[in-house]
């Protein structure tokens, strides 16, 4: 693809499109561009030294030209796009994962990376890329004979634009819980950006709502094909589930009764596996094959990932929004623990809010808890675990900064049938300290202390 928003990554006859975000602006980069082989540069002002087209809005422009010139190649695919507070990559990547043993040629793109056909093609800085980025992975799918593409779509990217002029078969709405409102502001905002997706389906595309959640009716729009699930009267409904130690099972009434049995456990995982069922159905494949392929797979990385030490388990999940983390702790309940113990921490410079919320959830459903650092970024970790704790009247936590030291205190609590909890970072091989990624993985650090 000629056109390039990143000036490292320009060669010899590119077009540069100058994109202002929340962090930069690509007009400081132009030169750079120019410098690299760029050809001729599209900004909001300024004269270069090669063909220079200036624009009222450069992402409007390029927008406009990247459907004009690459949507042709790319409308064939059937995108599956799945927006939510929690849940969207688990989804995701199981329904990306069956679509693979079922034979089809598929693609995930979200918070794990972008897969094609079994194989990690690169990992990603955002949950949705930027549009020319989309673009340009979409165009990949092409050339390697994609069917499916499952897509996790972020309120930030539907805030910014990041899926504009794209359209989708399927759209898909988990649930809407507290979390991003440092950007967002409030409720009806966050609700409002993830809204923006289900304006943005193809002709005789299906929406799939969660009928359980709060704020379904911002997601059931009377023109779309809308198609229901829950616990609640739906298309789809769970007359009941089950967990045990190895997974959980439940029933669904849809023109009869499906059983369904997985891997994963927990209430919210009920919804996950649900949802990759509802896709797989409404794409006529087989009944029997869908559940045995469901009953096969596993968690994706940093996803309820278990850790066994003797006779206790140590999880590690990527929760990190008050609801996740009543979810997690929620569902290992139901394996009938001697104790749980929590770890868990807030990232820096994002929703402040929602601290002292989870610092209450974890203590009030653990036995004990501790409060640690999790990509503090330019905010001193001490400030936000102070944040976490501030007018929380439960007494059973205490507060280890350093993350490494938290967890060797929360293995040595351990002693028989317990659950160390390990919040936050799931899949994440890093600490976020001011502009430094510093290497942190926290099933490597558990793996090594155990």
């Amino acid at each position: 693809m000629k056109i390039k928003t990143d000036s490292r990554k320009v060669k010899k006859g590119d077009t540069f499109v100058a994109l202002k975000t929340l962090v930069n602006d690509g007009h400081s980069y132009v030169e750079e561009a120019i410098q690299n082989g760029a050809s001729s540069v599209v900004v909001e002002h300024g004269l270069y030294e090669v063909d220079t087209l200036i624009v009222n809005d450069t992402k409007e422009y390029l927008i406009r030209i990247l459907k004009e010139e690459y949507y042709e190649q790319i409308k064939h695919l059937k995108l599956i796009g799945m927006t939510g507070t929690n849940g969207k990559t688990t989804t995701c990547f199981l329904t990306y994962e069956s679509l693979c043993k079922l034979e089809k040629k598929a693609a995930y793109i979200g918070t794990l990376g972008f897969y094609v056909n079994g194989e990690k093609i690169k990992e990603l800085s955002n949950t949705t890329p930027e549009i020319n980025d989309l673009y340009e992975m979409l165009l990949f799918c092409t050339k390697n004979e994609v069917e499916y593409v499952v897509m996790e779509v972020s309120s930030h990217a539907l805030a910014m634009n990041r899926v504009e002029g794209l359209e989708f078969d399927y759209v898909i709405f988990s649930n809407l819980t507290k979390d991003h409102l440092d950007y967002h502001l409030d409720m009806k905002s966050y609700a409002l950006a993830k809204q923006k997706l289900f304006f943005k389906l193809k002709e005789g595309g299906k929406a799939i709502v969660n009928v359980d959640d709060d704020y379904k009716n911002y997601f059931l729009l009377k023109e779309n094909n809308n198609i229901t699930y829950g616990f609640g009267e739906s298309d789809y409904q769970i007359l009941d589930f089950d967990i045990h130690v190895s997974g959980s099972c439940f029933t669904v009434q849809h023109n009869g009764s499906i059983s369904l049995e997985t891997k994963l456990l927990g209430k919210h995982n009920v919804y996950n596996v649900l949802v990759t069922a509802i896709i797989l159905l409404e794409e006529q494949f087989e009944i029997e094959r869908v559940c045995e392929i469901l009953s096969e797979l596993k968690a994706p990385a940093g996803r309820m990932d278990t850790v066994f030490s003797e006779t206790n388990r140590i999880i590690i999940d990527y929760a990190h929004t008050p609801d996740a983390v009543s979810n997690v702790i929620e569902a290992v309940k139901e394996l009938k623990p001697n104790h749980i113990y929590t770890i868990v921490g807030c990232g820096g410079n994002r929703d402040k809010t929602k601290r002292p919320e989870m610092a209450k959830i974890a203590t009030d459903l653990s036995d004990y808890a501790i409060f640690t650092s999790d990509n503090p970024r330019f905010e001193d970790p001490d400030d936000i675990i102070e944040d976490m704790i501030y007018h929380l009247e439960n007494k059973n936590y205490e507060t280890i900064t350093n993350r490494k030291n938290a967890i060797i205190r929360g293995i040595q609590m351990l002693e028989n049938n317990d659950i160390l909890l390990v919040l936050g970072k799931g899949h994440e091989t890093y600490q976020i300290i001011g502009k430094e990624k510093i290497e942190f993985d926290d099933k490597q650090i558990v793996l090594e202390i155990i």
